[in-house]
């Protein structure tokens, strides 16, 4: 197994659905095969298109290769399944400072390898993989690493066994993928609840509001922002246990069952949207909840 970058374009040409799955030409098969497995950095590459040079160069997300199947419908063309998938607090350009991330895309003279950056898919390092990670999800690994120290310390609570502090090593932890969830979701809510509009924060400054899965980490749900809702705590409750659900419209879904109690709470008829369409809820997502877990009756 080794690690590699996969390059995807919001617009491609390809059946990606990046938090799930990565579409390639069978050109690359190799190199995603020797992947699978192992873990993987996204590069999101400049696109020009006439007056459009839309593309930010730049690395995006990680996630695993769990599979790599053949695509069905076309011979020349196979599926990666993905699993793990986690955006990056910042996105993170392909060259800082003249110098690249990855040594593969620069010759000993210091010009650019255009032909490995051609490329679609490139296996990577670990250190150079570790070095991206670093740089991706720095706030969530220091904010991780807070928690757990206070986690650690904490004199009300029964002392933990030792264990390693969430470190930017090759492997991503459910620590730094819970932080880095949480604080993308907040920002693009603008720290709000998109169900209530209720905004508080400790002393501190610290917002109240938690990010909630659509589509829930144990059954495959990715820690991606389209995924995620901006929610305080009772509302994420009542979310999680399908009291409450959204409509494709945006719609907030009540159940009849606890139509009285419901009414007591300030919920909204349409749920706030982040600005961004490619940051709002994945229909996908907001179907698999009202099938799943949403109880109307």
């Amino acid at each position: 197994m080794t690690k590699a970058v996969l390059t995807a374009a919001e617009n491609s040409a390809y059946e990606d659905l990046k938090e799930h799955w990565y579409h390639f030409p069978n050109t690359y098969l190799r190199q995603v095969m020797e992947a699978e497995g192992d873990q993987v950095v996204f590069y999101e590459p400049r696109r020009s298109s006439g007056l459009d040079r839309s593309g930010s160069q730049s690395y995006f997300a990680t996630a695993q290769i769990v599979r790599v199947r053949p695509d069905p419908n076309r011979a020349d063309h196979h599926f990666a399944d993905l699993a793990g998938y986690v955006a990056f607090d910042e996105k993170v350009p392909f060259k800082v400072n003249g110098s690249y991330w990855e040594s593969l895309l620069q010759k000993e003279d210091g010009s650019t390898n255009k032909g490995a950056f051609g490329r679609s898919v490139r296996l990577i390092p670990d250190e150079e993989f570790s070095a991206i990670i670093a740089a991706g999800l720095g706030p969530s690994i220091e904010e991780a690493r807070i928690e757990s120290d206070k986690e650690r310390f904490n004199p009300l609570l029964p002392v933990p066994p030792l264990t390693e502090r969430p470190t930017a090593t090759t492997t991503v932890t459910r620590k730094i993928r819970d932080v880095a969830f949480r604080r993308q979701v907040r920002i693009v809510y603008s720290n709000t609840c998109a169900i209530t509009g209720l905004r508080f924060s400790d002393r501190k400054g610290s917002p109240e509001v938690q990010g909630a899965h659509i589509l829930p980490v144990e059954e495959n749900g990715p820690d991606s922002v389209r995924n995620g809702i901006a929610m305080t705590a009772t509302v994420h409750w009542l979310f999680d246990r399908g009291l409450i659900s959204i409509g494709d419209d945006y719609r907030i879904l009540r159940s009849a069952m606890h139509h009285d109690a419901l009414a007591a709470l300030p919920l909204r008829t349409v749920m706030t949207v982040p600005e961004k369409i490619s940051d709002r809820p994945h229909p996908t997502y907001l179907e698999w909840h009202r099938a799943n877990r949403f109880n109307g009756s």
